[in-house]
């Protein structure tokens, strides 16, 4: 899989460095061009007719200014030796603006940092963040700033050993499962690929339908499998958001991958239900792929 052009808004947050780690990890082993954008949320587009244009530009020139020096002292602290990247500053919606440029640039992924999961940063998440992942044309990678599997805080090195992708034998789960074992090779990262079991199959026999499940897993590959045979399968039965928050926590995985739907209103629903919990959960990175 060739993944170019990759996209990574900053806004000069701890979110935002460890994200642009990770975005600065996959330009070098896909050998792209990393495109790191700030956005200056429009000061007056709420009363466009009360305010002077020239108090308008006026201010426009200063937040301009300023966030061309916290771009410019991010990008001296962060950015690792002989990256590919570019870096530009606009000014408009920041969700808008974000996917105009990720169309316009024909990214192939969105790297973003989102808050915590509480309170004012679950707010934070769902304002921005969510709206990108709702509407983007383009898998986005959502990575928190948050503490690791142990309690500790992150490393700064971006470290995928451990990659769960989480299969649902949808069109969905089959448009992930490309960059999952392009990850995986990449990184040469161990796979696992979980299937959770709703709850309200329960009238049917629990372990007969973990096994049918599980046979299914091993025949997306058939009977040799790629990578030597590094894939593993697990089901499980519950809740989807929650057996994949913790499974992911117990297997200590580094990045979850998930097929989303589309963008109709019964397929925001469904996200709603499962994408963003998980990512709002989990600990660790998640990649959500469209369709």
């Amino acid at each position: 899989m060739e993944l170019r052009n990759i996209l990574c808004p900053l806004d000069f947050s701890e979110f935002s460095a460890r994200a642009y780690a990770y975005a600065q990890s996959l330009a070098r082993h896909y050998q792209t061009t990393l495109f790191a954008v700030h956005v200056i949320q429009s000061v007056f587009s709420a009363y466009p007719t009360y305010i002077n244009p020239d108090v308008v530009d006026e201010v426009s020139r200063g937040l301009r200014s300023f966030a061309a020096e916290e771009l410019k002292e991010f990008l001296e602290k962060h950015t690792q030796p002989g990256m590919r990247m570019e870096s530009q500053i606009q000014e408009g919606d920041i969700t808008d603006t974000i996917l105009a440029l990720a169309q316009a640039r024909e990214a192939e992924l969105i790297v973003m940092g989102t808050h915590g999961r509480r309170g004012l940063d679950h707010w934070l998440l769902g304002s921005i963040t969510e709206k990108v992942l709702r509407k983007a044309r383009c898998p986005v990678l959502a990575v928190h700033s948050s503490l690791d599997q142990s309690g500790a805080p992150p490393s700064p090195e971006v470290q995928i050993r451990r990659i769960l992708f989480c299969v649902d034998f949808s069109a969905h789960s089959d448009a992930g499962l490309r960059y999952a074992l392009s990850l995986a090779q990449e990184y040469n990262a161990e796979l696992t690929m979980l299937h959770v079991i709703e709850d309200s199959v329960g009238a049917k026999d629990p372990e007969k339908v973990r096994a049918e499940a599980t046979e299914k897993l091993r025949g997306l590959f058939g009977s040799s499998g790629p990578m030597g045979g590094m894939v593993k399968t697990h089901v499980s039965i519950g809740k989807p958001y929650a057996e994949i928050v913790r499974y992911a926590r117990e297997t200590a995985a580094d990045l979850i991958i998930l097929g989303v739907r589309g963008r109709n209103v019964l397929d925001l629903a469904l996200f709603g239900s499962t994408t963003h919990r998980v990512i709002q959960q989990s600990s660790c990175p998640v990649l959500a792929v469209h369709i």
